[in-house]
């Protein structure tokens, strides 16, 4: 006898499982416990199997013979409905773990941990307000060019270049991402390189923010290229030159003993003095076995008689994924020149002498590559120490600037 809502409402458990029985292999089984499920029994492949139907009461019992019923037109096609069942749960998670925004967000869990805070909170709400909305939902195999681009022109609608700018760079990141987690072939959003209109401004990428600048303090301290790349880009910004002269540094101008580098400036062709901090004058002692026989301390990857190319810093920048509204050779000295101001108030005159500014007293005559000279052997050892913090992770509110006339 076919079972009514009557016989299941008062249908009481008892010491072992009970079946009471509907129509065409519907059962209800009541546990010990009290629960009810709906079950399915039936044959396929020559063996007799069970199929779950969902709970009672959430699954009445007009919608339990659905479900049957449902199952019955699969056995009839010569589907199992069990493991049609387990496919289509199969194809749904796959489904949901190739869309855009879960993977986004697994992109930003998985670098947030190294990331600084408010870098974190940023890229995460770049994401929930000008792209999630449009395309999050989308499985990322599937974004085309023109769809993407078409979330960035509304960015960029609202005058928010450089943020259009930021959020291009980001999406290439998750697509390069889902490249590398086999869930994507390639990456779209490098289709759109040249599309957006230009950055007004010819100021270069530079990270002023303390908390930012440690976090690309620690991503370039785990650079995995080779020695000499890792040291130019661990020396950047301890001495804030400018990358030409970096790259070009050769062995003679510089002296160990006396922590000092002497250059002509490229821009001036003038004598230049760069004091050397104890963490600077280590990474030199790293290098000198390799490249010390050599002319240049930075030589190419292909021959010791030339420097590294112009754009090997920049590259490895990017290959440790800060992108280029973040930071650039340039923005070293950027970022040295507004914290030393800004943050550890050290004297403005210090700080333009030692970017080889040109810099004039009281009568308009230019100081001298030796004007300060003690002052700011102190300044770049006190830069040096209070990268380290920042590198550290440590929230600072003051630092020691010693015997500095600030």
């Amino acid at each position: 006898m076919p079972l009514t809502n009557t016989a299941i409402k008062n249908a009481k458990p008892s010491k072992k499982t009970v079946k009471l029985f509907d129509e065409r292999g519907l059962y209800l089984e009541i546990s010990p416990a009290g629960g009810k499920w709906w079950r399915l029994k039936y044959r396929f492949g020559g063996k007799e199997k069970r199929l779950s139907l969902g709970v009672y009461p959430d699954v009445a019992l007009k919608d339990a013979r659905n479900r049957r019923d449902e199952a019955r037109k699969r056995l009839a096609d010569g589907i199992d409905p069990s493991t049609h069942r387990k496919a289509m749960k199969f194809a749904q998670s796959s489904k949901d773990a190739s869309v855009f925004e879960i993977i986004a967000r697994e992109w930003h869990t998985k670098n947030s941990s190294v990331w600084a805070a408010t870098h974190s909170e940023k890229v995460l709400a770049l994401f929930t307000r000008d792209i999630f909305p449009w395309i999050g939902n989308r499985p990322i195999a599937e974004i085309t060019a023109p769809e993407l681009l078409t979330v960035l022109r509304r960015i960029e609608g609202r005058g928010a270049v450089e943020t259009a700018h930021r959020a291009l760079g980001n999406c290439g990141q998750v697509f390069r991402y889902a490249i590398a987690t086999g869930r994507c072939q390639r990456d779209t959003a490098a289709d759109l390189r040249g599309s957006l209109a230009k950055v007004k401004g010819g100021h270069f990428a530079a990270t002023t923010e303390p908390e930012e600048l440690g976090q690309i303090l620690r991503m370039i301290d785990g650079y995995q290229g080779t020695l000499t790349v890792q040291c130019a880009l661990r020396l950047a910004p301890l001495v804030f030159v400018r990358p030409g002269e970096l790259r070009k540094a050769e062995w003679k101008d510089i002296n160990l003993d006396e922590a000092e580098w002497r250059y002509l400036v490229t821009k001036t062709d003038t004598q230049h003095v760069v004091p050397l901090s104890t963490q600077a004058i280590a990474i030199l002692r790293e290098l000198h076995p390799l490249t010390g026989r050599g002319q240049f301390v930075f030589p190419g990857a292909r021959s010791n008689k030339r420097p590294l190319s112009d754009n090997a810093i920049l590259a490895a920048l990017r290959r440790l994924e800060i992108g280029k509204d973040e930071m650039s050779g340039h923005g070293f000295r950027a970022a040295a020149r507004t914290i030393l101001d800004e943050v550890l108030n050290v004297r403005v005159d210090y700080i333009e002498h030692q970017l080889a500014h040109a810099v004039k007293d009281a009568n308009g005559r230019a100081y001298n590559r030796t004007a300060h000279l003690p002052e700011r052997r102190k300044m770049m050892q006190l830069w040096a120490d209070y990268l380290d913090k920042l590198k550290a992770g440590a929230e600072i509110v003051s630092i020691d600037r010693g015997a500095l006339s600030l």
